[in-house]
């Protein structure tokens, strides 16, 4: 099971914008990421609960952020309900897309379980509910992935295989790379792996 800690940023300026804490672990149902924001100063700032299942759908995301939450799954394309800070209004949302996203890491490794791309297989379209912070306002987004690279590296554990994917917005015409070893996010776009306590775990 990793447990570890990312450091979050501005992908744009780099200013700091906290850690995230997190543990995550597959299981005979799928994958669980579980983890804790903090802002720069150290003070709680919210929380991601995902679970998905074999075939990387998301069965269940609990979203907190500055007060507001935000419960979805797969249902119909993916369904939603975000809360407001004071608990007194919700609404609801459908949208037919594939996956959710957001800032936290582990939607790169959740959509990457929904994709199972192959190198050189070329870029497979997806649509998402991207949830922008702090307020999880959500925003639907269409993306191109492609796999341009599996690498693997020696360690003590044996060999560690490095997937480095090509995100495009299909909007914006915007590229980025992400780097994956198995259920953790080695660098992304505002993301950086500060700490891992144990390896990553590979699916099978």
């Amino acid at each position: 099971m990793p447990r570890g800690r990312y450091s979050l940023h501005d992908p744009h300026d780099h200013s700091p914008l906290g850690d995230e804490r997190f543990h995550c672990a597959p299981g005979p149902s799928g994958w669980r990421y579980v983890s804790q924001i903090t802002d720069p100063s150290g003070t709680p700032a919210g929380s991601v609960d995902l679970a998905i299942d074999d075939l990387g759908r998301p069965i269940r995301l609990q979203l907190q952020s500055a007060d507001w939450q935000v419960r979805g799954a797969a249902l119909e394309g993916v369904t939603w309900v975000r809360t407001d800070p004071t608990g007194e209004h919700a609404s609801e949302g459908n949208v037919r897309a594939h996956a959710f996203t957001g800032t936290s890491p582990a939607f790169y490794v959740a959509i990457a379980r929904l994709l199972r791309l192959s190198p050189g297989q070329g870029a497979t379209r997806v649509r998402l509910v991207h949830f922008t912070a702090p307020v999880l306002a959500p925003l639907t987004v269409d993306q191109s992935w492609a796999l341009v690279a599996r690498t693997a590296h020696s360690t003590d554990n044996g060999p560690l295989e490095v997937d480095e994917y090509q995100v495009s917005a299909l909007d914006t015409g915007e590229q980025h790379r992400v780097h994956l070893a198995g259920d953790v996010v080695l660098s992304a776009p505002g993301i950086e792996l500060e700490d891992l306590e144990s390896p990553p775990s590979s699916f099978t």
